[in-house]
């Protein structure tokens, strides 16, 4: 495998599972440093196990100030700038529409949209010039698929982000784009959609003919966060194997 992150440090978001930690292992085996953050303490210790003395792992929710700041200064406190971004943290929990109260919106628009707001937000101190973001978005944010308006509208929003950053911070040439998984093979992935069945009706929508694997779509993130993606920013790349464009 490339070295593309030789003495590089990264930063990935919820990343004690799924996607995030399929970045997370990505980026070490390419060079980087790993600044790993998850809620679970048991989860963050296996991570740390499991993707060795190049994984930092810090407790915290991301869509919490007072954690964001700590991991800040954890970061600081390396004494090194930050070369990567990726702000995968968020999580879903929705209700249709005549269900929806308020701790549940605010529940998934902090999840989604403040945690990738702020974290960026807080580590613009620690971002060298010419770094590299991503957000996590969903093709959730381009469809209308009942029962998920709080959700589908979070990762809209995350898109809209990676515009707005870029305009903001073209100064220091840090390049801000966003990524849109559609579904990907995670632990409990064939649970939450309701078993094989489901698996099977979903893999007949997708054109290249499976369901993504955590690596699959890791892999693309990783390129949006290497130089390989040096002339996109603002951008979206969508990862469903054409799900969502047919």
């Amino acid at each position: 495998m490339e070295r593309r992150f030789e003495n590089q440090l990264a930063l990935v978001t919820g990343a004690t599972a799924g996607i995030g930690y399929g970045v997370a292992r990505r980026l070490i085996a390419e060079g980087a440093d790993v600044v790993v953050t998850g809620r679970r303490s048991d989860m963050l210790a296996r991570a740390r196990r499991e993707l060795g003395e190049h994984c930092l792992t810090v407790q915290g929710d991301a869509s919490s100030m007072e954690d964001l700041d700590r991991l800040m200064g954890r970061i600081a406190a390396l004494g090194r700038p930050l070369d990567v971004i990726v702000a995968n943290a968020g999580g879903g929990g929705d209700r249709p529409l005549a269900e929806m109260d308020e701790d549940t919106y605010d529940r998934v628009m902090d999840l989604n949209v403040k945690s990738a707001y702020f974290t960026v937000r807080k580590a613009l101190p620690l971002l060298r010039d010419g770094a590299r973001v991503v957000l996590l978005s969903s093709i959730s944010g381009s469809n209308g698929d009942p029962g998920h308006s709080v959700y589908n509208a979070s990762k809209a929003a995350v898109r809209s982000l990676a515009r707005t950053f870029t305009a903001e911070l073209r100064e220091r040439r840090i390049r801000v784009n966003a990524a849109s998984p559609g579904p990907t093979m995670s632990e409990g992935f064939a649970a939450f959609v309701g078993g094989q069945e489901a698996i099977d009706r979903i893999t007949s929508m997708v054109p290249v003919g499976h369901i993504a694997s955590i690596d699959e779509t890791a892999a693309a993130i990783v390129f949006l966060a290497a130089e390989d993606s040096a002339y996109v920013a603002g951008a979206e790349l969508v990862i469903d194997g054409g799900m969502s464009q047919i």
